[in-house]
């Protein structure tokens, strides 16, 4: 079972008061220029929480198969793929 931090929750509702600004924005016919900044700011913060996630993960699935004695090359290839796959 995943646990997500506080800090990634906090940033997700962020994002979630983001998108409903530009929506908000977007209803009040304000100008392409300041919807698509704002997207823009929308994307960059959900591209730090899924980096965090995945970090959050990665960290813990290290550890995990440290104690295992298991391979941590492939939880830090599995780590990237996603990243990757994000993208």
């Amino acid at each position: 079972m995943n646990h997500y931090s506080d800090d990634v929750k906090k940033r997700l509702k962020r994002i979630e008061g983001q998108v409903r600004g530009v929506l908000r924005l977007m209803e009040e016919g304000k100008p392409c220029k300041e919807v698509v900044s704002q997207l823009s700011a929308v994307r960059n913060a959900s591209d730090k929480a899924l980096a965090q996630i995945v970090a959050d993960n990665l960290q813990h699935c290290l550890l995990e198969e440290q104690a295992l004695g298991g391979d941590t090359g492939k939880i830090v290839k599995e780590a990237v793929e996603l990243l990757v796959k994000s993208r």
